[in-house]
């Protein structure tokens, strides 16, 4: 049984995390604007995922807002997309007020399908487990860093060097 804490309360995840190895399975999430967004979208195309428990949170949204700037300077060599369980509505009012535009942000909260088929559903509370995935063109996850800590960030000069080799392959 996988886990994460927060503060240092441990939470059960729904399945496990998947690796870097593993095939990325596609999935299908709300848009800003309620249309679907489907990994199968970005086919061919290096993808940095970041899933986070809410962006109106402090963690959460220094994450977003840090993974947009570099979204913006790599804008023709990858796809960012953060998922929330945030509803589409909150999430558009976030970006707009954070300024949030060089990446892609997405709810999981209809079905939790990105969460559960990736192993960071968190279990008692519905939320998302903070993680980043790096999805190669070729359809392969290459790197995945599960924040133990769901209150820390991630390492984001280890998933920008990942994504930049996947990228430029």
């Amino acid at each position: 049984m996988a886990t994460v804490t927060l503060e240092g309360r441990a939470l059960e995840l729904v399945g496990e995390p998947l690796k870097a190895g593993d095939a990325a399975p596609d999935f299908e999430a709300l848009g800003m604007d309620l249309t679907p967004v489907r990994l199968a979208d970005f086919r061919g195309k290096a993808v940095l995922i970041s899933a986070v428990p809410s962006l109106d949170t402090s963690v959460c949204s220094l994450e977003t807002r840090k993974l947009n700037e570099f979204a913006a300077r790599m804008s023709d060599q990858a796809v960012f997309l953060t998922i929330s369980m945030d509803l589409p509505f909150a999430q558009a009012r976030w970006c707009k007020q954070e300024t949030v535009d060089a990446m892609k942000v997405a709810s999981d909260h209809v079905s939790a399908e990105f969460g559960s088929r990736y192993g960071v559903l968190i279990k008692p509370l519905r939320l998302l487990a903070r993680c980043v995935f790096v999805v190669g063109p070729d359809g392969k996850i290459a790197y995945r860093e599960l924040v133990k800590e769901i209150s820390d960030e991630p390492d984001y000069d280890a998933a920008i060097q990942a994504l930049r080799k996947v990228a430029t392959k």
